[in-house]
């Protein structure tokens, strides 16, 4: 069935509650649909104007279709489309820039429930598409019905770049350094298992593989390594198993998570210090972090003479700064991990390589390579805070902590440096909530006190609007 022709029968709610900040994302049917597909496909070719787009989808069940749809919508616009199947959204990062490709579009709704799905946009050169490079505009030329189709249909090709884009992995370290090691590896049943599957048999490794199979029922569940609950089944399965470190990703794998060989889950933030340090090989080589936790970076690429440059959360805005910069590696305590050499993107595949080198390089578990940085920069992990009035509660915070501190930065929400801690507080990009996170010099006791002091200070806020509230 085509979907030529096709206008859009969505409401303008329901198209703007898929735009998000990054990305497109909602709830399959009633959110996203082939109809609002087809409508993106002719978006994004009426304002970009490419000649040719890689198109790409992960295993949710809707992602097939949607795919049609959008590249229905493309082709209608004289695009042609390179339709390079299932896969990880890394790989339409990697696909486009390698094939000269002049845009790309991948199918997924990564961490999200079954019932999501979405769209990643990235423009030539895989610079990335946001809401202020051109979603909103998208969003509003759907809404105002300016879609035009063009009397000349692109063409589809069909290509598979599985080889080339395991080649470009394996070139970031030398692999006939790397040690006999059993890893297991909890793909989600996401699109990491093919993969660890095609990289195997090029690394020394025993590969313990479980949730390892695609599928978009996800019947683990979410896909997300992040959430408490889905940490416990891969700590025990490495124990279990006795292997010397554990891999985790979200169902697009552009993140990774790992754990210890005690079955430890290592926050990314000291994951972000550690191919800091190992990747800095000259001196005034540049690291972007983002501004949530900065401490341990700070010092580790400081002392090798490298420069530390403070980006906001996301990746659109880590990407551009990099850019900008010429920066070597980015890093976010989410799991995200950008690399020059990968077009400045971010890879969920490259970090795990690469930490596995170090381990071998240096003869050492991720433990004792992690240990020294979580005991000299403990910090809180993110707490999610529910809250109202952003802005009074950050104004309140400045006020009640201004005496005490030593830096205040408003890169990314409100960020307070003291003598022995700091916090950040920021605004989520893409939930209704706060996010707090705290570090303290070698003091997890003064962490929890700090916890328990802004929290106290936030409820404070809240109780004192419901009783306004209630007076109304």
């Amino acid at each position: 069935m085509t979907l030529s022709g096709l206008k859009t029968n969505m409401t303008d709610s329901s198209v703007t509650s898929a735009f998000k900040a990054y990305d497109v994302r909602g709830i399959y049917p009633v959110e996203i649909n082939e109809s609002l597909a087809f409508s993106i496909g002719q978006a994004y070719a009426n304002l970009f104007k490419p000649k040719n787009v890689v198109v790409g989808r992960d295993v949710r069940i809707s992602s097939e279709s949607l795919s049609k749809a959008l590249i229905e919508g493309l082709i209608s616009c004289s695009v042609d489309v390179i339709d390079i199947g299932l896969c990880g959204t890394e790989q339409v990062y990697f696909a486009v820039p390698f094939l000269n490709a002049q845009g790309g579009i991948m199918i997924t709704a990564s961490h999200n429930p079954k019932d999501y799905n979405g769209m990643k946009f990235v423009c030539e050169g895989s610079i990335p598409i946001s809401g202020d490079s051109g979603l909103i505009e998208m969003k509003r030329m759907i809404t105002e019905g300016r879609l035009k189709s063009s009397g000349l249909k692109g063409c589809i090709s069909y290509l598979n770049i599985d080889t080339n884009y395991i080649r470009h992995l394996l070139s970031f370290f030398d692999t006939s350094t790397l040690k006999n090691m059993r890893l297991l590896v909890n793909a989600g049943n996401g699109m990491a298992g093919k993969i660890v599957d095609l990289l195997e048999p090029n690394l020394p490794f025993e590969f313990i593989k479980i949730n390892h199979e695609p599928d978009g029922n996800f019947p683990k569940g979410v896909p997300n390594p992040l959430l408490l609950e889905n940490r416990d089944e891969t700590s025990k399965a490495l124990i279990n198993s006795s292997s010397n470190i554990a891999i985790a990703w979200d169902g697009d794998f552009d993140r990774c998570f790992f754990f210890d060989e005690k079955g430890r889950f290592i926050e990314g933030y000291y994951i972000v210090g550690l191919l800091a340090g190992e990747l800095i090989k000259n001196k005034g080589q540049k690291i972007i972090i983002d501004t949530r936790l900065i401490w341990n970076t700070q010092d580790i690429v400081t002392k090798l003479g490298g420069i530390i440059i403070v980006s906001k959360t996301g990746h659109a805005f880590i990407k551009e700064r990099m850019r900008q910069e010429n920066a070597l590696y980015g890093g976010e305590m989410s799991g995200h991990h950008y690399f020059r050499d990968f077009f400045y993107c971010d890879s969920g595949m490259i970090p795990w390589l690469l930490i596995t080198n170090i381990m071998s390089k240096y003869q050492k578990s991720l433990s004792q390579l992690i240990d020294e940085m979580v005991n000299n920069y403990p910090c809180s992990g993110e707490i999610n805070v529910k809250a109202n009035n952003h802005e009074k509660i950050l104004n309140t915070l400045k006020n009640y902590y201004q005496k005490d501190s030593l830096c205040i930065d408003y890169i990314d929400g409100l960020s307070m440096e003291f003598k022995d801690w700091r916090f950040n507080m920021r605004s989520s990009n893409t939930e209704a909530l706060f996010r707090l996170n705290i570090e303290s010099r070698a003091n997890q006791r003064l962490i929890e006190e700090k916890v328990k002091e802004i929290m106290f200070v936030i409820n404070s806020i809240q109780l004192s609007n419901e009783s306004i509230n209630n007076l109304c």
